[in-house]
């Protein structure tokens, strides 16, 4: 018995669904484009065979942990390491007869669909994950895993993935790059800019954070220039190794574009730790600004993802660490915050800035018009809590009619999740074909429009925008 419906996520009945499955059939073996995301370069550096099951779907996926957690699971017995280094549980089996014993707990969620399609296409299962088959699956998980063709680059190819973006902190070395770019594998594994360790003051380790980066470029980043220069050049050296833009997690929209001198002291406020909370963010503003101009210089694509409220547990951060799966989407605006920017370079053709939201009530009342006017702007997919069937329907219908389709730039997993990428995108390319469908069926598209466009959004849209 198949783990899915092959009709999943199409329309009930009638011609919608007919419509759907044919344009789908025409995108659903495209190459993957995955322009932004979180796996790690190692694993295609070294390619050595994951270690076990719970390792590879449980202990490091915070959108699993987090619904067990949420039913009392400590994370400590899902294997999740502690911060000061204290004992956790090891033994895979265990973990694994932990997660399959919660199973049900997926249910309706898009973490179901995505687990159940790795375990039906990568591993060939056919019989539902239990408590009581826990144990088969992990053996058979295992098995395969000890096999060449279950290895990180095998698997790359057999996902059909033709570009996937790493993401690395600005002060990175960029050494498992480097290792895949002198391998003979032929696999285009790149990287992606994430200064926010030197950009936000109120990251742990801010003006150490500035004073490596200074030691790797050889500019004195104790001044403002020096500091400017050095992004520049770690920019550069990113994309020695394929970098084709720049990631920035900030904990609002804002954006400033302040006097250079203005700038320049809140800089020196911030390298002496002195920075109040508004200053802070004034800074971080500001230097989304920066970071729009040198992207004008060197063509990086600039990302922006705000809004998330990290870290919300102070117990759980103490005790595991950031990123632990309490990132919680807060209410965000755009419209005021990143007027700044905008005014300074938005009217700028060639650049381009993709925006990404936690909060879909402004998609049609923000981020849609504002992409639907600004030349520089696109807006990226349903992203984080929304990379769901019905985020990503919302998604469609709630920017549509305002910003297009040519104003966004088709899917991306972002995911730390290597086995779920696939189904990710599947979900995506089933979602979207059956948001065309229902257009032409209601007499809003042509049908042969349809077609062009699912390509679009399951391919070409990524590859565009991301100069991939």
């Amino acid at each position: 018995m198949a783990l899915l419906d092959e009709d999943r996520l199409f329309p009930a009945e009638g011609r919608a669904r007919d419509l759907a499955r044919g344009l789908y059939a025409e995108i659903r073996d495209l190459p993957i484009i995955s322009p932004h995301g979180h796996t790690d370069p190692r694993w295609y550096a070294e390619d050595a065979a994951f270690p076990d099951p719970a390792q590879l779907f449980v202990t490091p996926d915070h959108y699993v942990f987090r619904m067990l957690c949420s039913q009392g699971v400590e994370l400590a017995d899902l294997g999740v390491p502690r911060a000061d280094g204290g004992p956790v549980e090891t033994d895979g089996r265990r973990i694994w007869r932990l997660f399959a014993g919660h199973y049900h707990l997926f249910r309706g969620t898009p973490s179901r669909i995505w687990l159940d399609h790795s375990f039906q296409h990568v591993f060939g299962i056919d019989r539902r994950l239990t408590a009581e088959t826990a144990d088969w699956y992990y053996d058979h998980i295992a098995d395969c895993l000890a096999k060449p063709e279950f290895r990180p680059r095998a698997l790359f190819k057999r996902f059909g993935i033709e570009a996937i973006a790493t993401t690395e902190a600005a002060t990175d070395d960029l050494r498992w790059h480097r290792m895949i770019r002198e391998s003979d594998w032929d696999g285009r594994v790149i990287t992606a800019y994430r200064p926010d360790g030197v950009i936000d003051p109120e990251m742990d380790g801010f003006a150490g954070n500035v004073a490596l980066m200074g030691q790797q470029t050889g500019l004195d980043t104790a001044t403002w220039q020096g500091y400017l220069d050095a992004h520049r050049a770690r920019r550069a050296y990113f994309k020695e190794f394929g970098a084709t833009s720049s990631d920035h997690g900030h904990p609002s929209a804002r954006t400033e574009d302040l006097p250079q001198a203005e700038a320049a002291a809140l800089f020196q406020k911030a390298l002496r730790g002195e920075c109040s909370a508004e200053e802070a963010d004034a800074f971080r503003g500001h230097m989304l600004t920066e970071m729009a101009r040198m992207s004008l210089e060197d063509g990086l694509v600039l990302q922006i993802h705000p809004g998330s409220r990290r870290n919300h547990s102070g117990q759980v951060m103490a005790m595991f660490g950031r990123d632990k799966g309490f990132d919680i989407p807060g209410r965000t605006d755009y419209v005021t915050a990143l007027r700044p920017l905008l005014n300074a370079v938005g009217m700028r053709p060639e650049l381009t800035v993709i925006l990404f939201t936690l909060d879909e009530t402004s998609y049609s009342r923000e981020l849609a018009p504002l992409a639907g006017v600004y030349p520089c702007l696109r807006l990226g997919p349903a992203w984080w809590f929304y990379d769901s069937a019905e985020g990503m329907r919302r998604f469609r219908e709630m920017t549509t009619e305002t910003a297009g389709f040519y104003n966004t730039v088709g899917f991306n997993d972002d995911t730390r999740a290597f086995c779920s990428i696939p189904a990710r995108h599947d979900v995506a390319r089933r979602v979207d074909c059956a948001y065309l469908a229902t257009l032409v069926a209601t007499g809003r598209l042509a049908e042969d429009e349809a077609h062009e466009l699912a390509r679009d959004l399951a391919y070409e849209l990524a590859k565009r925008a991301y100069r991939l």
